[in-house]
């Protein structure tokens, strides 16, 4: 034995007689990777051939190698004679000692290559035999243990170690209880994916013939090691056993970590481009973002001349999709590769990618600290549902800050939308916008994160039986909850508002007969609308109610609201934005009606009202200004566009329009402006209306195979509502200046006008002159063909009718004759 062999020895008895910890099991770290050192306990070394061999890990494959380890005879059925055993360790680091059973033919080469040494007087154990090396071309009759392999074994090599898991912190027990501790091991990890046959392997101690506290398990797929990974990674045996599980392939990212730290270099502050400053237009234009065939644009808004100004354009500039972050801050893109953000000052600059490959979907959160990212893979057994992947990265830094991996079916549960069965979004952000709090929904629980350490709120998820859907205050830390009649209807529906990080139960409203469920927040906070779908008595049939929760006043007081024809059927429900009131849409097509109602009344602050209802109404969508006070009723699809703007406070129709088949309708940030598209969903008609908040159409753009129309997000405003109001008392004293502004923009535009007149009428002028002299240079033609009348008037001349006969054919044709025949 070599002499730095000999001074790691005492390291690897020491290593094994500590037994398994929570660090990475440097026994697998040895046994498993291609640096490997092999020596005999008996201070015998093995033969070159054998010894080559025994390095051949990517030769002989992962199975045959610990075949070979563990004293199986997969090449030759001869006797087995001598056991010693095999050392393998990296580096300094001792790994383990593992019983090694050779066949008779391999003890004979070993007696061969001892009696040599001993007749030359040569130490074997101090002969580097990997130092070896035969002159090129030339292998002295030596066949290639390489060429042996192939020709005799026609193995199939792995590639790599990404299907292979390590489990640490197993219990260590004796020969006896192998197999029990192997059929929990296996029947915990089948569950997850399909392992591989000899796939599970426990290394025993030599010495005392117990395991050493880990496994490695072997599955067909990658997928389905990571997913084991991600599932069982402190999965809790028993009260002293926490499984620890690693992917095998993680080891070269380990051994990369220094063993003394060295604090990380500083770059020089360099400051970045204004983000917001496309906030400071001079002109108070808004942006918005379309998608048209191959090219992508931004453009600002330009309403007082009547068109969209360029901002900046690119083609294939995303691959299915572009979206913007919920402050406007950032336009997010999506690429087979993951998705990427863009913005700057002047023009739109990649600012950050975020790896993921495949990604479908995309989310940000209120914030817009982080991204949400979403991928589907299809599995390796066709049986098996979808493998969902979901990454969730800081925006600023790209860093990957928690990651979520599992069968499509561990995603479906809950959301209002989504793909290849998964409900978008899985998590729901929460606590305004600070990002502190997003919650998912599962089978009988709701975990809920905190962003601080992305782990579950009080380290566990909240039990809610049957839990069927959930929602955020948009203001504040407080989830809405529904859950379902159980029991056959023995165990009322609820809903329930629980307050987060407590957990607290706020309020609770017991519902039964229930139907259906459906939640709506008011956009501060201050009122949640639950709409219950009820049975009737005999349960043909079902009828609407609501149960209005006014958040803000003590104890959280709950209001029913009935509709006057109780079998009205709820079309749309819709709260006015910073307001008190809501508007719905209730009846049978083709003409429901509409009615609005006040969460506050003069007499009785504490009551719901109703301020009207317009009846046969050709709607079925409602777009409330995000400012409040206007709404745009809408007829969508069946109703094929037609819109109706509507002034709430004076509860009068500013204007009726259509916008024939438009499939999009929004806002604009500041409520001044509404635009209507037309999607690529129809063939014709493609592109989009600009309209007046008061429902003027300010200028119309065709696009073909039109995809996106999305305005630009406004951040909150920075003044207090004292101000706001203070600004709103003084608006004539602003007036003055912008209608000075807007009288300039009109005499530009009535020039402009009339400079577009003057060519019309200069290239009508120069087409008549043109006209002219054609005329006159066929004078002498048409006077001939007058017979040598020279004037053009026809008033001149006298129509007379000729009448003109004319033989056109003759035709001869003999008739037969009969005598007597008359």
């Amino acid at each position: 034995m070599s002499s730095a062999s000999k001074e790691q020895t005492p390291q690897s008895s020491e290593t094994e007689s500590s037994g398994p910890t929570s660090d990475w099991p440097q026994s697998i770290v040895d046994g498993m990777k291609s640096k490997l050192q092999f020596s005999s306990g008996l201070h015998n070394p093995l033969s070159v051939k054998e010894l080559s061999q025994l390095k051949l890990k990517k030769s002989l494959g992962l199975r045959e190698e610990r075949r070979r380890l563990l004293g199986s005879q997969h090449r030759q059925n001869l006797p087995l004679r001598r056991s010693t055993s095999v050392t393998l360790r990296l580096g300094n680091r001792c790994a383990i000692e593992t019983p090694y059973i050779f066949p008779m033919a391999d003890v004979m080469v070993i007696n061969d290559i001892e009696a040599t040494a001993s007749r030359l007087g040569l130490d074997l154990s101090t002969v580097n035999l990997d130092s070896v090396q035969l002159p090129p071309g030339d292998d002295f009759g030596i066949v290639s243990d390489d060429e042996d392999i192939y020709e005799e074994e026609n193995l199939e090599f792995d590639s790599g170690f990404g299907n292979i898991i390590v489990v640490d912190n197993l219990p260590v027990v004796p020969q006896e209880k192998f197999e029990k501790l192997e059929g929990v091991i296996r029947k915990i990890y089948s569950q997850i994916g399909v392992i591989k046959e000899d796939g599970l392997w426990m290394p025993v101690d030599p010495g005392s013939g117990k395991s050493l506290g880990y496994c490695l398990i072997e599955y067909n797929t990658p997928q389905e090691a990571e997913l084991a990974k991600e599932k069982t990674d402190g999965y809790k045996l028993d009260r002293a056993h926490v499984f620890k599980v690693n992917m095998f392939d993680d080891l070269d990212r380990f051994k990369k970590v220094p063993n003394e730290w060295a604090p990380p270099e500083t770059n020089p502050y360099e400051p970045g481009e204004n983000l917001q400053h496309w906030l400071t237009d001079a002109k108070a234009r808004d942006q918005f973002v379309i998608r048209a065939g191959s090219d992508t644009e931004v453009l600002w808004n330009d309403a007082r001349h009547v068109k969209p100004d360029p901002v900046y354009k690119r083609t294939f500039w995303t691959e299915s999709f572009v979206q913007w972050s919920p402050l406007g801050t950032y336009l997010a893109t999506v690429h087979r590769q993951g998705a990427a953000v863009w913005g700057g000052a002047a023009t739109f600059n990649r600012l950050m990618r975020y790896a993921h490959p495949q990604v479908k979907l995309i989310d940000f959160s209120p914030g817009e600290k982080y991204l949400v990212t979403y991928s589907s893979h299809e599995p390796s057994n066709p049986r098996d549902a979808n493998r969902v992947v979901i990454n969730i990265f800081d925006v600023r830094t790209g860093k990957m800050m928690r990651d979520f991996k599992g069968s499509a079916d561990d995603f479906a549960i809950g959301g209002t939308g989504g793909v290849t069965g998964v409900s978008w979004p899985v998590f729901r952000w929460g606590g305004g916008r600070d990002d502190k709090y997003f919650a998912r929904m599962g089978k009988n629980i709701i975990s809920v994160y905190e962003t601080d350490t992305f782990s579950l709120v009080d380290k566990k998820s909240l039990k809610v039986e049957n839990v069927m859907d959930l929602c955020w205050s948009p203001t504040d830390p407080i989830l809405a909850l529904f859950v379902p009649e159980m029991g056959g209807g023995n165990q009322p529906a609820r809903v329930s508002l629980v307050q987060i990080p407590s957990k607290e139960e706020l309020r609770q409203k017991n519902l039964f007969s229930v139907s259906d469920c459906k939640m709506y927040w008011q956009s501060n906070g201050d009122y949640l609308a639950v709409k219950v779908d009820r049975y009737t008595k005999t349960k043909k049939s079902t009828y609407t109610g609501f149960e209005l929760f006014r958040i803000k006043e003590r104890d959280i007081p709950i209001e029913v609201l009935e509709l006057e024809n109780k079998n009205d059927k709820i079309i749309a429900f819709a709260w006015e934005p910073k307001g008190h009131r809501f508007a719905v849409i209730h009846g049978d097509n083709p003409k429901p009606d509409v009615s609005f109602y006040s969460m506050r009344t003069a007499q009785n602050t504490g009551r719901v009202s109703k301020l009207t209802t317009l009846k046969g109404k050709q709607a079925n969508a409602l777009f409330w200004s995000p400012t409040g006070r206007y709404i745009v009723l809408a007829g969508l699809k069946g109703f094929n566009g037609q819109l109706e703007f509507y002034n709430v406070d004076e509860l009068e129709t500013m204007a009726t329009a259509e916008h024939f088949m438009a499939t999009d309708i929004e806002w604009d940030p500041t409520g001044r402006y509404v635009a209507t598209a037309v999607t690529s969903v129809h063939e014709m008609e493609n592109g989009f209306n600009i309209w007046s908040f008061n429902g003027k159409l300010l200028y119309r753009i065709l696009k073909d195979h039109f995809f996106q129309f999305l305005w630009r997000p406004r951040p909150p405003s920075f003044l207090s509502v004292e101000k706001e109001e203070e600004i709103g008392k003084n608006l004539k004293k602003y007036n003055k200046k912008y209608e000075a502004e807007d009288q300039d923009v009109s005499l530009l535009l009535s020039e402009q006008e009339r400079e577009k007149r003057r060519m019309v009428k200069e290239e009508w002028d120069k087409w008549v002159n043109q006209w002219k002299q054609l005329h006159e240079q066929e004078k002498l033609e048409r006077q001939n063909l007058r017979d040598g009348e020279a004037s053009d008037e026809e008033e001149e001349y006298e129509a007379k009718d000729i009448e003109v006969e004319e033989v056109v054919d003759v035709t001869e044709e003999v008739l037969p004759f009969e005598y007597g025949q008359e």
